[in-house]
């Protein structure tokens, strides 16, 4: 009996003393999700993020929401969330200059503090840009094993992720030290929608007057968009990709008014944007973007298992190629031998223009 009581006793300092952090696991605790906002509301990989955290199993476990950055962007995308998902108990808000660009030294300092003061048993975030940046360095920080690109939650310890280009799913089961660090694969957990019943949760600020302030490794310099009117990649219903065997950049211009009658996303194999036909952000794989439509045309991608990896998610796939033993047909729900610069002209007459 008293060893018992003296473990129950060193289990309760471990969870009070920042020093014992990191050397004892939490059965039980609650999720932190480091979120992105734009707009005023999150982003939907953010809310893919937040889906998967209301899949562990725990009972007892509440979902806390990390917003940071400045402005009325800011307050307005916390009270957004506060009253639009029910999952989430609380918005964590830290509101500072440091944190209007999403750069990883102030951003994993951040999350860092917030760690230490809420001692979080999971942080999750999504497996985008954002959340492969700052990620990395918040498990440097804390010392910890990150699980990286998650697309399934067998339980609060056991995870599933895909290993060798897609090609064979790795089941992990993490036993370090809390927290245990996640980044999910959006496309793997659908968004999570807004509630008009939710109960309102609350909204602190995070105390910063604690933060290192020696962040300046590195420096915003700009962004660029594509300032079109075309769906986002990352979250289009439909995508038109196009491969090398477009040639240039001017026939390229094929797939591009076929997105464009079908209200679609452009993407593109490595190939293409090696070629210079598209920049890189078009790129869909492996090193690219990974999308998941409700339908996916590819016309002229040989379908090499890099790109596979990107979009094999996808509802409806559909292949068009010259040539009939290509890898893609494999994958295809729907497949069509033939020149793409025949087929794509054909599908611009007959289909029914864009409302």
């Amino acid at each position: 009996m008293a060893a018992r009581a003296l473990l129950g006793e060193i289990k309760k300092r471990a969870v009070s003393c920042p020093a014992f952090r990191g050397h004892y696991t939490f059965r039980h605790g609650s999720t932190l999700v480091v979120a992105e906002h734009e707009g005023g509301v999150i982003k939907p990989p953010s809310l893919s993020a937040l889906a998967a955290a209301t899949c562990l199993p725990d009972p007892d476990s509440s979902v806390s929401v990390l917003l940071a950055g400045s402005g009325p962007s800011l307050h307005q995308a916390a009270s957004h969330a506060a009253s639009s998902y029910p999952s989430i108990s609380k918005v964590l808000v830290a509101d500072s200059d440091k944190f209007k660009n999403p750069l990883a030294e102030p951003w994993a300092k951040l999350v860092h503090l917030v760690q230490h003061s809420g001692g979080y048993s999971h942080i999750f975030a999504a497996a985008n840009s954002f959340g492969k940046n700052i990620m990395p360095r918040v498990a440097a920080l804390l010392d910890v094993s990150p699980i990286t690109d998650v697309t399934g939650i067998s339980d609060s310890n056991t995870f599933v992720r895909p290993i060798y280009a897609g090609n064979a799913l790795c089941t992990v089961r993490y036993t370090g030290a809390s927290p245990c660090i996640l980044t999910i694969r959006s496309t793997s957990f659908p968004a999570l929608q807004k509630s008009v019943d939710s109960n309102e949760a609350s909204i602190s600020q995070v105390d910063l007057s604690t933060l290192d302030e020696d962040l300046g490794r590195s420096t915003y310099i700009s962004q660029s968009s594509q300032g079109d009117e075309r769906p986002d990649l990352g979250n289009a219903r439909v995508v038109v990709t196009g491969g090398r065997a477009l040639k240039s950049a001017e026939n390229f211009k094929l797939i591009e008014a076929l997105a464009e009658k079908l209200g679609a996303a452009v993407g593109a194999t490595r190939a293409a944007v090696d070629a210079g036909y598209v920049p890189n952000d078009l790129q869909v794989g492996q090193t690219g973007k990974i999308v998941a439509p409700e339908l996916y045309m590819a016309f002229g991608v040989s379908g090499a298992i890099q790109h596979l990896a990107g979009m094999r998610d996808s509802k409806v796939i559909v292949a068009v190629n010259n040539d009939a033993d290509a890898p893609i047909f494999q994958v295809a729900d729907y497949g069509l031998v033939g020149d793409l610069f025949e087929v794509i002209p054909e599908l611009l007459e007959k289909l029914p223009e864009k409302k």
